[in-house]
């Protein structure tokens, strides 16, 4: 198990080692093996890849977020044109039903609401405004409209789970209800949580995922 000092060289080490980080930006402090990063940033996707960055170093159990993107004069938009920036590049992706994703933008944060048929939509486009210019953060409260389970889903994710190797057998636990799929139960990394996780979005009628597992190292 790492101790608080190790875990904070191996966070800093993460941040040094992706490009897209500006690593001299961001401090990290560690207590109890929670990350805080902290700092200023120049974009929100830099904030965001500090974020993930952190949460691939083995033995982070949470991460507190307090990076402020402050964003030099020439990146500054009026809320006006992020919004009208980001509707048209949400229209330009063809995976989504056109006019089912709202956009709000206050102070730069963008906010997207609406409903969507699958989950893969509700990530991609997050993904589609992450990066606009004058982005301060974003907000998804897009939900996934839930379809019919099959009467199988709850051993169809546990066979995917097993199959796929992602942690041993009964550690995890899966209950399904109506379309909402609970997981309880212990891993032994913050990837590990993430991959239990994609894996039951992946299954078909999944409208929502409570995560109720905990990181053990």
């Amino acid at each position: 198990m790492k101790n608080d000092a190790q875990l904070q060289r191996d966070v800093m080490a993460e941040l040094k080692w992706d490009n897209s980080i500006d690593a001299s930006r961001i401090g990290v402090e560690v207590s109890d093996c929670v990350v805080t990063l902290s700092g200023h940033v120049d974009n929100y996707s830099q904030k965001w890849n500090a974020e993930r960055a952190a949460q691939k170093v083995s033995g982070v159990k949470a991460l507190a977020v307090e990076i402020d993107v402050n964003l030099p004069g020439s990146s500054k938009k009026s809320d006006t044109d992020i919004a009208r920036t980001a509707e048209n590049v949400l229209e330009w992706t063809s995976n989504f039903p056109r006019n089912h994703i709202k956009v709000m933008v206050e102070n730069g944060w963008i906010t997207l609401t609406g409903e969507i048929d699958y989950e893969y939509q509700r990530e991609l486009a997050v993904s589609a405004v992450r990066n606009l210019m004058g982005v301060t953060g974003v907000s998804n409260q897009i939900t996934v409209k839930p379809t019919l389970l099959v009467t199988s889903v709850k051993s169809d994710i546990e066979a995917a789970l097993k199959r796929r190797a992602l942690t041993d057998s009964g550690e995890i636990l899966v209950t399904v209800h109506g379309g909402t799929v609970t997981l309880t139960g212990v891993v032994h990394s913050w990837s590990e949580r993430d991959m239990v996780i994609d894996s039951v979005w992946n299954s078909a009628g999944v409208s929502d995922v409570n995560d109720n597992i905990s990181i053990v190292n």
